[in-house]
Formats: structure tokens, sequence, C-alpha cells
């Protein structure tokens, strides 16, 4: 399987001039937009809805915090409001890898393709 990953940019709901640009991960095992720990000042002053435990691929339990309301735009799509979580990470090469999960995707109306390594547009959302 191959990696597909997009430009996105999350904003403050409140104070637009507070946002963060830049490459994430799409990662449809994720269910929301995950970021770095280490990244949330640049947000500015967010309300911390819930600190959670996470499990990571490997099986590694975590706590993150629940964040938001924030406006999440992945480049290409329509933008939508949701919230974010904080977790705690490593870079990997100097680099943090942020994650953009299906809760995010499912709200903007995008989805994997596969054989294209690329998000594309979903047509009509699921009502059933």
């Amino acid at each position: 399987m191959g990696r597909v990953a997009s430009f996105v940019t999350i904003e403050n709901s409140s104070s637009p001039d507070k946002k963060i640009e830049c490459d994430a991960l799409v990662d449809t095992g994720a269910s929301h937009m995950v970021l770095p720990a280490a990244w949330r000042h640049r947000l500015g002053e967010l309300k911390q809805l819930a600190e959670i435990e996470l499990e990571m691929a490997n099986q590694t339990p975590i706590k993150g915090s629940v964040c938001g309301p924030v406006q999440i735009q992945i480049e290409g799509f329509r933008p939508i409001f949701s919230e974010v979580i904080f977790v705690e990470m490593e870079p990997k090469d100097g680099q943090y890898e942020p994650l953009i999960g299906y809760v995010v995707l499912e709200q903007a109306q995008a989805a994997v393709d596969m054989m294209g390594h690329r998000l594309v547009h979903v047509k009509r959302l699921d009502l059933k």
C-alpha cells in the first residue's frame, strides 16, 4: 500500500490568524485530525474538550487532548469545522507527521483513491 498525503490548513475558529499549514498523512485508521502537541500554541487559545485514551497502530496506548473548534481545509476540498487531537509525537527525520483521519475525510467529502494514491471527491454523502 502506498502513502497518501495532502496539504491541509487548520485555523482557530475564533482567531483565523492563528493557523497551521502543513502536509499531513491520510490515515483511514485514525479518526480525527491528529497534530503534535508541540504545535498546540500555534493555534492560540482553543477549548480543551476532553483528555482521551488512544491506541497507536502498534497497539501502544497514549493520551491525547481533544481541542476545538477549528476549521480544517484539505487542499482542493471544502473547509469543515471539527476538532483536533494533540498528542506527544517524536519527529521522524526532524519532521512531525500529522494525520488526517476518516471523520475529517468524510466531512470534507474526500475518499482515498488507492490506485492513484490521492484523494478524490465523493459526489454524494451517505444517509443510510
